[in-house]
């Protein structure tokens, strides 16, 4: 008899667990905002976050933006050859890349290289109590190692989505011109006829989103992670997990808010 109620009691325990997970993301994130109007701030912090997030993974970005752009132009002109419509390859390349690709693609390299290195560090402060070290020293942990994180991430991952769209268009029109004999000029000119600030913006204000997204998953996994090496291991993939299922569900609710008709 026992045994046909084990399901439900492992169904209730998984909810309750769940509950309970979001109630300290909910916690967690709130004291972490709230170091971004109260002093003190710690701008070394911030400056080494915002050079681990943005220039450190400049090089990957650039190289996924690229070659997604060279490999889109190539697949457009490959589907829409069949309906002799190959001019509108400069105008799906643009918007693809600004609307979706661009965020989306960006947001999920840095997750798996800045999220999982956030989960790791603070993983490894909370196992060898340096955590607790500081709050010995009267300073607030979540706010020296949280809140600069989420600031430079909000400020890092547009700045990278931003570089990510012009190279991207770059690939793009490297294949149209070099591969399938497209004028440089006209296809620069149709992808600007096409392109209107909704587009970028929408794409920014996404990519500042995914950024802080990436930053609170990587520190919130990172903080509460227990266990030594086998805890800080599981607390990364849970951070690049969480992060990529966010950043796919709110592109679709951001896509949603900006241009439903």
């Amino acid at each position: 008899m026992t045994r046909i109620f084990d399901p439900i009691a492992l169904l209730g325990r998984s909810t309750i667990a769940f509950i309970t997970v979001l109630g300290e993301l909910g916690l967690f994130t709130a004291a972490a905002l709230a170091g971004l109007f109260r002093p003190p701030y710690y701008p070394r912090n911030i400056g080494r976050a915002f050079a681990d997030i943005g220039f450190f993974s400049l090089p990957v970005v650039a190289m996924t933006a690229i070659f997604t752009g060279m490999v889109l132009a190539l697949q457009t002109y490959t589907g829409f050859a069949r309906f002799d419509a190959q001019s509108a390859i400069a105008s799906v390349v643009v918007l693809s890349l600004t609307r979706e690709l661009g965020p989306v693609l960006a947001g999920l390299m840095v997750a798996g290289r800045v999220g999982s290195a956030m989960a790791a560090e603070i993983g490894t402060m909370r196992v060898t109590d340096q955590i607790d070290a500081l709050t010995t020293l009267a300073t607030d942990p979540i706010r020296y190692l949280v809140t600069p994180r989420l600031l430079a991430g909000i400020i890092a991952l547009p700045l990278l989505v931003l570089i990510a769209d012009v190279l991207g268009v770059a690939g793009g029109t490297l294949v149209a011109t070099l591969r399938f004999g497209f004028n440089a000029t006209d296809y620069l000119r149709q992808t600007l006829q096409h392109l209107h600030s909704i587009d970028v913006v929408s794409g920014l204000i996404k990519s500042a989103v995914f950024g802080f997204v990436i930053a609170l998953m990587g520190c919130f996994f990172g903080y509460r992670s227990r266990g030594g090496a086998q805890g800080v291991g599981a607390a990364t993939t849970s951070a690049v997990v969480a992060a990529s299922i966010l950043i796919l569900g709110l592109d679709y609710v951001l896509t949603q808010a900006f241009f439903t008709v």
